[in-house]
């Protein structure tokens, strides 16, 4: 059984209908991306994956006994986050907490756990560093050695190179493809970065108020929403237009 499979969901946010009729599964090993433009629907599935909003119809099963509080996720991350007045060791060891009822001290398992997962993202010897002193890159790091603490099959990333530099995000890619490929950790991520992220993403759901595509990555190149997508800019309104009267030719 897939780990996830989404049947005929209908999202929502604040009782009005964002997005409909998504069908899509993710299997183990998955590498997922979840591309369209803003306010398509994107952030509103990945929320009401994880159990933060409900579905406004149809359903979510979850399989290989699955549970939403196993699930790794980082959110886009705010000022106050940034700014956070812990050590590397205290965020990611908070991680362990999704995985249990409250606690009044984090267990010797917690600690094995966290030390773990510091040393896979290259964080062990700056450990009692306090994180809002981190570049953006260190920080996003930190938060996936925390995410790892939550779970050993599935990490959720919404945006996560976002306001990075070329470099570090090129670095942080290589992390999150080493993840997945070499850890066997399942991807599903957020990207508007889509020309770098196609060549890691095993599949792609490109959202746009509804799926106008779901499949393998390679199947998706060949589409003309990919070469419409793929070669607008992020701020090029003819290129965007170009791209939007081929999604209503569809829908006619």
């Amino acid at each position: 059984m897939a780990l996830i499979s989404c049947k005929d969901l209908v999202l929502a946010y604040d009782g009005k209908e964002i997005a409909k009729d998504i069908s899509f599964e993710v299997n183990e090993g998955d590498y997922l991306c979840i591309i369209g433009e803003n306010g398509s629907g994107k952030s509103t599935l990945m929320k009401t994956i994880l159990g933060l909003l409900k579905p406004a119809g149809g359903e979510i099963k979850f399989g290989d006994d699955l549970k939403q509080t196993e699930i790794g996720y980082i959110p886009q991350q705010t000022v106050v986050q940034k700014d956070f007045p812990a050590s590397i060791k205290e965020v990611v060891l908070s991680g362990t907490l999704n995985n249990s009822k409250f606690k009044p001290f984090y267990t010797a398992r917690d600690k094995v756990t966290a030390k773990r997962n510091m040393e896979l993202l290259g964080l062990l010897d700056m450990q009692n560093k306090c994180y809002h002193d981190l570049s953006g890159g260190q920080q996003q790091r930190v938060l996936l050695a925390r995410a790892l603490c939550a779970t050993q099959k599935l990490l959720v990333l919404d945006e996560p190179v976002a306001g990075l530099d070329p470099v570090v995000t090129n670095e942080l890619y290589e992390i999150i493809n080493r993840l997945n490929k070499k850890h066997g950790i399942t991807i599903i991520m957020i990207s508007h970065d889509v020309s770098a992220i196609t060549k890691d993403a095993s599949h792609i759901l490109h959202l746009y108020h509804k799926p106008l595509f779901f499949g393998t990555t390679k199947e998706y190149m060949k589409t003309k929403y990919a070469k419409a997508f793929l070669g607008r800019g992020e701020d090029d309104d003819n290129s965007r237009n170009v791209f939007r009267s081929i999604i209503g030719k569809n829908n006619n």
